[in-house]
């Protein structure tokens, strides 16, 4: 397909190149839309549209080759055989009551045989569409015995009736069906597509027992990406598949092996700077209550909070386990310690609230948002809602909300938007990073937006 397009690309100056091109970006965006999308179901057209359409293939040349050349033989060998009855008739003496013609017929010809008055022929009877028996046989009755006739391939279901006028009289012979055309014609194409059939339902099996592997794989990556228990996961499947899921189970090793390195290095830098900070703090108490004491103070709690950011960011979500929360009820919280703080909060959540989460890195990450908003706003509203199983919350504030250009920035670690906010506030410029990186922890993402309130929205997307 590539390669098609690029030799389509390469010549697109050319009039009906261009038109070529035009219409294969056309064909492959509908195909794109109407197939399927799921390796499942596109492996199983890839293994049942070809032996449809060479089934059908074999299926037409037969029924138009094979079984109408049988047949065509067979209705000229009937023709064949009343001819010569008729030729008899004609040209040799009978008994008044023509018994030796019926007798000819029912022993040697397995005909039912039988001499009428001569009559007008009866109105042509109804003849169906698509009849190979009426077809062959009108033909091979003109070109042969060349005379009047008259047949019925309808009114009886196992026989064929053929009236032929001669010249003093009419010739009426029954046939079976089964003498005119290849009457088993059915039984290859039953075997043939009930062993189709067969052979697609254990095609099916065996592609459904090749998919488990990948299905497997594909949920173990999303439960990791998710931040969800994995299980207990085990490459297994076809060569290509095992090697994918060996790497996989490898990526993830290292992954948690570089996090667990990563919180044992935090928790003793965490542990030294914490008693250094202890330190400073008996140091000062000693001092006693001077201007010079006190500046220093808020130094070194402005630098112990700045340390628990630092931390935070750094350490992720550690070794919490994802468990089963009640968002609204995480809402609560949040709201009731706002409230104790003095901040204008208000929280609502619609409809069912249980979702599989890191429940205290959410409610930090959640605290986070809030913070900010009441930092830089006067009012802030806090919702939920569970639709399309994801989990929409969003934070709005009435603050000054930042500029679109800038939102993106707002994310960077320890960079801090002075000229969109103010700059008398203190932080460390982690909480929109943390905030973000909880989320994306989650398998969802963190998006800023304009709020209705006129400030700034902190929207979050995680898959429930």
């Amino acid at each position: 397909m590539a390669s098609i397009e690029s030799f389509l690309q390469r010549y697109a100056a050319f009039l009906p190149v261009k038109a070529a091109h035009r219409g294969y970006r056309r064909v492959s965006r509908f195909l794109y839309r109407v197939m399927p999308k799921g390796l499942y179901t596109r492996t199983f057209l890839i293994i049942v549209i070809p032996v449809v359409i060479l089934q059908s293939v074999i299926a037409f040349v037969f029924m138009e080759r094979h079984y109408q050349l049988v047949s065509r033989r067979m209705s000229e060998a009937v023709v064949r055989e009343i001819a010569a009855v008729v030729y008899v008739l004609e040209n040799y003496p009978q008994d008044p009551e023509h018994t030796k013609i019926e007798e000819l017929g029912a022993r040697a010809l397995g005909m039912s045989m039988s001499i009428l008055p001569l009559e007008p022929l009866p109105p042509p009877a109804p003849k169906p569409f698509f009849d190979v028996i009426d077809q062959e046989l009108s033909k091979a009755i003109s070109q042969r015995i060349g005379r009047p006739f008259w047949i019925d391939t309808v009114g009886r279901s196992r026989f064929v009736e053929i009236r032929i006028q001669l010249q003093n009289e009419v010739l009426r012979v029954f046939t079976r069906r089964s003498q005119t055309f290849a009457s088993n014609s059915h039984i290859f194409l039953v075997w043939m597509f009930s062993t189709a059939l067969v052979l697609i339902i254990i095609a099916l099996l065996f592609l459904r027992n090749q998919m488990r592997p990948i299905i497997r794989l594909a949920n173990a990556a999303e439960a990791f990406g998710k931040g969800r228990p994995v299980g207990d996961y085990k490459a297994s499947g076809a060569l290509e598949v095992r090697r994918a899921g060996v790497a996989f189970a490898d990526m993830r090793r290292r992954i948690e092996r570089q996090i667990d390195q990563r919180t044992t290095m935090l928790a003793g830098v965490s542990h030294d700077l914490r008693t250094i900070l202890t330190r400073m703090r008996l140091q000062l108490a000693f001092l006693g209550d001077t201007p010079e004491s006190e500046a220093m103070r808020k130094d070194v709690d402005e630098m112990s909070n700045m340390l628990e950011d630092y931390l935070a960011f750094a350490k992720g979500d550690g070794d919490e386990e994802p468990q089963e929360t009640d968002v609204a009820l995480l809402f609560e919280e949040l709201e009731e310690e706002s409230e104790i703080s003095g901040n204008n909060v208000k929280a609502s959540f619609d409809g069912p609230s249980e979702v599989l989460l890191r429940r205290n890195s959410m409610k930090r990450c959640l605290s986070n948002l809030v913070t900010n908003g009441c930092k830089y706003g006067q009012r802030v509203e806090l919702n939920g809602m569970i639709e399309n199983d994801w989990l929409i919350i969003t934070v709005d504030d009435d603050g000054p909300g930042i500029p679109e250009d800038q939102r993106d920035m707002a994310f960077r670690a320890f960079h801090r938007l002075d000229l969109a906010r103010n700059q008398d506030k203190t932080g460390s410029g982690l909480g929109l990073a943390i905030a973000r990186d909880i989320t994306r922890s989650h398998g969802g993402d963190l998006y800023l937006e304009d709020s209705p309130l006129g400030g700034l929205r902190a929207r979050l997307r995680i898959p429930a």
